[in-house]
C-alpha cells in the first residue's frame, strides 16, 4: 500500500515561496510517500480498516511544517512518540479485515477512529484509573504494553495512521457511522470531540459571553457546539482569515480580527461590556471584564495575553491549542484570579446528563441534524498530492482553506 511515512530522510522539494516559513518547513520535512506493508490484524482485538477520508489535524500540520516554536526542545512529551510512523488520526474508513476477539464490527462497516492508544488497545488489564473514568487521553500507560510508546494513532510506530491506504485499530477505537452522516461530516468527529471536551468540561454560564480564539477546525467546532448546546450564550470568534470569518458568522458568532491586538481588545471589550484600563503603551486590560470564558484554540503567548486581559474576574481561560512555550505578560492571570486550564483531547463526556464517548455524542448529534459544519471541509486531495495539500494550509489567506483532507475514495 501507499503511505506518507514521517521520520525519514526528506526528499528534495523547492518551496514556491521562500518568504513563507511554513513552506520552507515543508521543503525539509522528514516525510515522503513510500510503499508499505498492509497492517494485517495479528493482535487480539485489532482490525484493519481501509481509509476513505483523513483530515489533516492542526497539530499534524505544525509537525509537518516544523512550526512548534523555538522553545520546545525540552518538552517531556517527546518520550511519548516513536517514529517512523504514518500520521493521520482524523479518519473515516471501512472495516477491511477482522482479527481474533473482535466483537461488534463486520467487514465493510463504515467507521470513524478514536485514535487514543490507552489501556484497552495496549492490552493492559485492569485498566488504569483514568481509563476507568473514561479519561482516555490521560491514560497512565502510553509507553507500556505490546505497542511502542505513543499517545495516539500516528504518534506510535506500531499504530500508523490514516495518511495511508489502510490503518490498524483496536475494536474499541472504532465507532460505526450512521448511514445519514456523510463522510464529509463524519471526518470532523475527532476535532468536534476535542472541542466538546473543552466546552462541556468548562461551560459558559447561562446567558454568558464566550470568546473562541481561532477560526480553524477547533474554533469552528467550538462555535458550533456553543450554538447547539448553549443557545443563550453570546459568542465572539477571533478569526484570522476571511473564509474562517465567513463560516463563524454563518454559525451566528460576532467576528473580530486578531491584529492589531489593541483593536481586538477594544472591540471585544465594547462587545462584552468590559471597562478598559490603560497604562502607557501597554495593551489595555478590561477590569471589570465582560467575558466569562475564553476557548483558546491557538495556544500562543500573544493569544493568552489577550484572553486574560478580556476575561471577567475569576473567569476561565481554556487552552486546547497546541504550540511551543513562550514568554507572555500574565499579571492579569493572578490579579483577576483567572482559572487557566488545559484541555487535552476527549473521552467520555456528559451532555444533558447523558455520559458517553465524545465521538458517540458527535455521531448522535450529526444523525439528528444538530451539527452544522457545512463549508468547513474546503479542500480534498489525493495522497500523492500531499505537498499541494499542505501548501494550501501554508497560505490560508489566499487559498481559503479551513479543513483539508486526503480523499481515498
Amino acid at each position: 500500500m501507499k503511505g506518507l511515512l514521517y521520520g525519514v530522510r526528506p526528499e528534495h522539494w523547492d518551496a514556491p515561496d521562500a518568504s513563507n516559513p511554513l513552506l520552507m518547513g515543508l521543503a525539509r520535512t522528514p516525510m515522503k510517500l513510500v510503499d508499505l506493508d498492509e497492517p494485517r490484524p495479528t493482535r487480539p482485538g485489532w482490525v484493519m480498516a481501509k481509509t476513505r477520508l483523513t483530515g489533516i489535524c492542526g497539530s499534524e500540520a505544525k509537525q509537518v511544517f516544523m512550526d512548534f516554536g523555538e522553545a520546545n526542545a525540552d518538552s517531556p512529551l517527546a518520550n511519548l512518540f516513536t517514529f517512523p510512523t504514518v500520521l493521520g488520526h482524523e479518519v473515516v474508513g471501512d472495516v477491511a479485515d477482522v482479527g481474533p476477539g473482535v466483537p461488534g464490527l463486520e467487514v465493510g462497516q463504515r467507521v470513524v477512529l478514536n485514535p487514543w492508544l490507552s489501556c484497552a488497545p495496549r492490552g493492559i488489564d485492569p485498566v488504569c484509573p483514568s481509563c476507568e473514568a473514561g479519561d482516555y487521553s490521560l491514560c497512565w500507560h502510553f509507553t507500556e504494553g505490546p505497542l511502542a510508546a505513543g499517545i495516539h494513532t500516528g504518534t506510535c510506530k506500531d499504530a500508523p495512521g490514516g495518511f495511508a491506504d489502510y490503518f490498524p485499530a483496536h475494536h474499541t477505537m472504532l465507532f460505526p457511522v450512521p448511514d445519514s452522516v456523510p463522510d464529509e461530516l463524519a471526518v470532523f468527529a475527532d476535532p468536534f470531540a476535542v472541542s466538546l471536551h473543552s466546552v462541556t468540561r468548562h461551560p459558559p454560564p447561562p446567558g454568558g459571553r464566550a470568546l473562541v480564539y481561532g477560526g480553524g477546525a477547533l474554533g469552528t467546532t467550538a462555535t458550533a457546539i456553543l450554538r447547539a448546546l448553549y443557545p443563550d450564550v453570546e459568542v465572539m470568534v477571533v478569526a484570522r482569515f476571511p473564509a474562517q470569518a465567513e463560516l463563524a458568522r454563518r454559525l451566528g458568532a460576532t467576528v473580530v480580527a486578531p491584529e492589531p491586538r489593541d483593536e481586538l481588545i477594544e472591540q471585544a471589550a465594547a462587545w462584552s461590556g468590559g471597562v478598559l484600563q490603560r497604562v502607557g503603551e501597554a495593551l489595555p486590560m478590561a477590569h471589570p471584564g465582560g467575558i466569562d470564558v475564553v476557548y483558546d484554540t491557538i495556544g500562543k503567548p500573544e493569544t493568552f495575553e489577550v484572553g486574560v486581559r478580556l476575561l471577567k474576574a475569576r473567569g476561565t481561560l481554556v487552552k486546547s491549542g497546541v504550540h511551543g512555550p513562550g514568554r507572555w505578560e500574565y499579571s492579569p492571570l493572578y490579579f483577576k484570579e483567572i482559572t487557566w486550564v488545559g484541555s487535552n483531547a476527549f473521552g467520555v463526556e456528559e451532555i444533558d446528563g447523558v455520559r458517553k464517548h465524545g465521538i458517540a455524542h458527535f455521531l448522535d448529534l450529526a444523525d439528528q441534524g444538530m451539527v452544522d459544519l457545512e463549508g468547513m471541509l474546503t479542500h480534498t486531495f489525493r495522497l500523492e498530492q500531499w505537498r499541494e495539500a499542505f501548501t494550501v494550509l501554508a497560505d490560508q489567506q489566499t487559498s481559503g482553506a479551513i479543513k483539508v483532507a486526503f480523499d481515498f475514495r
